[in-house]
């Protein structure tokens, strides 16, 4: 099942990462994996968190916050594991567009976020071989 990403464009100058941080953190969202990519003038700030709405409402003055589809895929906290997903996708023509991965506690286990070309379709082929992925309300209760 797709999970909802949050994509907020920051300016990328000192202390601009950390003001929004700190706003997400005031609204009492947790933050349960992130990953930046930066240009020169700009950084997107990519998240996975407990609660998008209050994320919204909380970055409603700081520009661009956009939702966005990924799949959160379950894997073994192995070596190789990321590599079986990631072939299973590349058998079934799937484009990645890009990834980062986070572990939750021991006995939730580790994760790859995948912005893919087709979602349902890599959802269906990663559910055929057996691969799990997190729903919205997973993610809500870790």
């Amino acid at each position: 099942m797709a999970i909802q990403q949050i994509s907020v464009f920051l300016e990328n100058k000192e202390g601009r990462l950390a003001e929004t941080v700190q706003k997400i953190s005031q609204a009492g969202v947790n933050i349960r994996a992130l990953c930046v990519a930066d240009t020169r003038d700009f950084g997107i700030l990519r998240l996975i968190t407990s609660d998008n709405a209050k994320v919204k409402a909380a970055l409603s003055d700081s520009g661009a916050v956009i939702p966005t589809d990924v799949i959160a895929a379950k894997m073994d906290d192995t070596a190789g594991a990321l590599s079986g997903i990631l072939q299973i996708l590349a058998d079934a023509k799937i484009n990645i567009e890009y990834m980062y991965a986070f572990t939750g506690a021991a006995d939730l286990g580790a994760y790859v976020v995948l912005r893919v070309d087709n979602t349902p379709a890599a959802e269906t082929i990663l559910k055929a071989a057996g691969v799990s992925t997190l729903s919205d309300a997973d993610v809500a209760a870790m």
